[in-house]
C-alpha cells in the first residue's frame, strides 16, 4: 500500500472541525472534479488538522466542506515531549489520501469502540465490515484500489459514512442513537 501523500512534513493550516449537529454533517458529498494544487494543500492542511486533533482519519464535511475526501493514518505515533505538558512529537506517518471513493468489496464482520472528531467524548462499539476493497483517486486525479483489513478497514468505513452524511452514532441502535444526539445537542446549545 502506498502512501499518496509521498514526503509528507508535518506542516499546514489548523481548520475547524465542525461537531455534531451541524447540518453539513448530514449533507451528501459532491464529487471531486479539480485536481490542482488548491486540492493538494486542503489535503495537506486536513492531515495536519487530523494530527493535531489528534485522530486517525479526517473527512472534508468535518470541516465544513462537502467534498468527497478523507485522509487517514493509523500508524503514526504522537508521544508527549515531557509529562503533562502540552508538546508533542509525531512520528512514523504513512499519510493516506482518498478522493471520490467507491467499495468495491465488503466482507466479514467485525465491531470496534470508534469515536469522532465530530462528536466529542462519545465512543461506542460499531458494526463494520472486517475486510474492504475500495477504489479511489489520488490528489492527481490518479485511480487506485486498496484491499485494507483491521483498523484501516474501520477507518475508511467511518470516514466514508461522513461523506455520505453519516456519523457513527447513526449505526447504533435507536436508543442509543437518540441518548447521544440529545446528549450532543444540549452540549452544543451551551
Amino acid at each position: 500500500m502506498e502512501s499518496v501523500i509521498k514526503d509528507y512534513k508535518f506542516e499546514g493550516k489548523d481548520l475547524e472541525i465542525f461537531t455534531y449537529p451541524d447540518p453539513v454533517l448530514t449533507k451528501v458529498a459532491q464529487e471531486v472534479e479539480i485536481f490542482d494544487e488548491d486540492l493538494k494543500e486542503l489535503c495537506k492542511d486536513m492531515l495536519y488538522t487530523m494530527y493535531q486533533a489528534p485522530g486517525i482519519g479526517l473527512a472534508a464535511p468535518q470541516i465544513g466542506l462537502s467534498k468527497r475526501i478523507f485522509v487517514a493514518d493509523i500508524d503514526y505515533a504522537r508521544d508527549e515531549v515531557k509529562e503533562d505538558s502540552d508538546e508533542y512529537t509525531y512520528s512514523d506517518f504513512n499519510p493516506r489520501v482518498f478522493i471520490n471513493p467507491k467499495f468495491i468489496k465488503k466482507e466479514g464482520e467485525t465491531k470496534y469502540q470508534e469515536g469522532c472528531l465530530s462528536l466529542p467524548g462519545v465512543y461506542e462499539d460499531v458494526k463494520r465490515f472486517e475486510n474492504i476493497e475500495i477504489e479511489y483517486q489520488d490528489t492527481d486525479g490518479n485511480k487506485h484500489t486498496m484491499d485494507a483489513q483491521g483498523l484501516l478497514s474501520i477507518c475508511i468505513q467511518h470516514e466514508n459514512d461522513h461523506l455520505d452524511g453519516i456519523v457513527f452514532i447513526d449505526r447504533l441502535s435507536n436508543l442509543k442513537k437518540n441518548f447521544f444526539k440529545k446528549k450532543l445537542t444540549k452540549a452544543k446549545a451551551k
